[in-house]
């Protein structure tokens, strides 16, 4: 059965707006590699966050080698949008899912493939309450924000979630530090 593993990028504070940090290169090497071995799973507000952003990135250029090959690698996953609103999709290797959350998560689980990567705030929180999420990915940016949307913001778990630390990478020239944990 293939993993579901929530990854996400917060400051020390806990703020999880992209707006408020800047991934190092070397967090972007980490991060390639982690999107070359797994498919993408995102909302439609993140989805439509990340594409066509990502992938004109690829394209160009002008942008650092790791922003584009971080681009090169996303345009390259297979994305799974859940969405009830969104039309079409804009990516490549994309497809959109509209049934029951739980249900259609639990097939994409059960189907063959790489293990599955979740981004954003809102569809990771639903994820997490209902029971679904395996691993969590979390980078920690050396920032204290002080303000922005903070992480896990208004989930209403059952229980307390214990978790196991797996992996921790510090990256000692940005400073990050990548903890991944797994649900016990």
């Amino acid at each position: 059965m293939r993993k579901l593993i929530y990854t996400i990028n917060i400051t020390i504070d806990g703020c999880c707006d992209h707006t408020k940090m800047v991934p190092s290169e070397e967090l972007f090497d980490y991060y390639i590699q982690l999107v070359r071995d797994a498919d993408l799973l995102y909302g439609r507000k993140t989805y439509q966050l990340m594409v066509p952003y990502w992938p004109d990135i690829a394209k160009n250029p002008s942008e650092t080698k790791a922003d584009r090959e971080f681009g090169q690698a996303f345009d390259s996953a297979n994305k799974i949008v859940f969405s009830r609103s969104l039309e079409s999709a804009e990516g490549r290797n994309t497809r959109i899912v509209r049934g029951n959350l739980r249900d259609e998560i639990i097939k994409l689980k059960q189907e063959r493939g790489k293990n599955i990567h979740v981004g954003g705030v809102d569809l990771p929180s639903q994820l997490i309450e209902l029971g679904l999420v395996d691993e969590y990915c979390i980078g920690v940016a050396p920032i204290l924000a002080g303000q922005g949307r903070r992480l896990l913001e208004g989930v209403s778990l059952p229980e307390k979630l214990q978790l196991r630390l797996a992996e921790s990478h510090v990256f000692k020239k940005s400073g990050w530090i990548v903890l991944r944990y797994l649900k016990q």
